[in-house]
């Protein structure tokens, strides 16, 4: 039986193991889904030596850039994001070739694409982790202006939460929250925005799935924006690791 799963620490609710063992049953895969909670990433060579039926792996939090190093090559994608959310693993005789994807780019873009309109040309990304850089690539590929927000000043051209003004809530109407801000259970809080400066030309996309209408959305909402939240990208994402670990490279 192949044997699929995710990386990560702590791991506690997992979309993945639920979607794929129900997909695994339905479509009558002799496969298994299974979550490796490893506390350090250096358990991640054991994950592979000690489970030959591995096929894949699902990577998340917190070793999307650590699990790099570990990897035989990238698709061009994860490496110009510098995160990698999917392995690919292939054995010959006593070799074994890993390969890492990154399919936040996919699921994110083909999201978010439809809701773009002509006045969508810029647009803040909340947070500076690995799904942020994915989304900050997915942007720019859809020829808008990015720049990214974080709590202190991590570089030039970089704003902190505290320069954001109506002005530039104006000129930036794309807003992407990669935080874990207003996530179940801390649902009572959100990134701080001047939201009254929003209208219907705003476009707020949260990455977060639990609850349905974050805090964020809700708060843009009221003033008109248009909000939507990540479960779509989770399925585009779930669906293009089928795709990357059964050889079809998607575009």
């Amino acid at each position: 039986m192949d044997k699929y799963g995710l990386i990560g620490y702590p791991l506690g609710h997992s979309f993945s193991v639920g979607y794929f063992n129900e997909k695994f049953s339905n479509e009558h895969i002799n496969a298994k889904y299974i979550n490796f909670e490893i506390p350090s990433i250096e358990d991640f060579a054991e994950v592979i030596e000690s489970n030959p039926e591995l096929r894949g792996l699902n990577v998340t939090i917190p070793y999307k850039e650590q699990v790099i190093p570990y990897l035989d090559s990238l698709s061009p994608e994860a490496n110009a994001i510098g995160a990698v959310n999917v392995i690919r693993i292939t054995r010959k005789g006593d070799k074994t070739h890993l390969k890492g994807f990154n399919s936040d780019v996919i699921g994110f873009t083909r999201s978010i694409e439809p809701l773009l309109e002509r006045h969508h040309k810029k647009a803040l990304i909340l947070g500076t982790g690995g799904a942020s850089k994915a989304v900050d690539y997915g942007l720019r590929s859809l020829g808008i202006e990015t720049k990214f927000v974080s709590r202190t000043k991590q570089r030039p051209g970089f704003f902190t939460y505290e320069e954001i003004t109506p002005e530039i809530i104006k000129d930036y109407n794309i807003i992407v929250n990669c935080t874990p801000l207003g996530m179940y259970p801390n649902t009572d809080v959100c990134p701080t925005l001047p939201y009254e400066a929003m209208d219907s030309h705003n476009l707020l996309y949260d990455l977060l799935y639990n609850p349905d209408e974050t805090l964020f959305m809700q708060k843009g909402k009221e003033h008109g924006a248009i909000t939507k939240n990540g479960l779509e990208m989770l399925l585009l994402q779930a669906f293009a690791s089928w795709e990357f670990w059964n050889g079809k490279e998607q575009k």
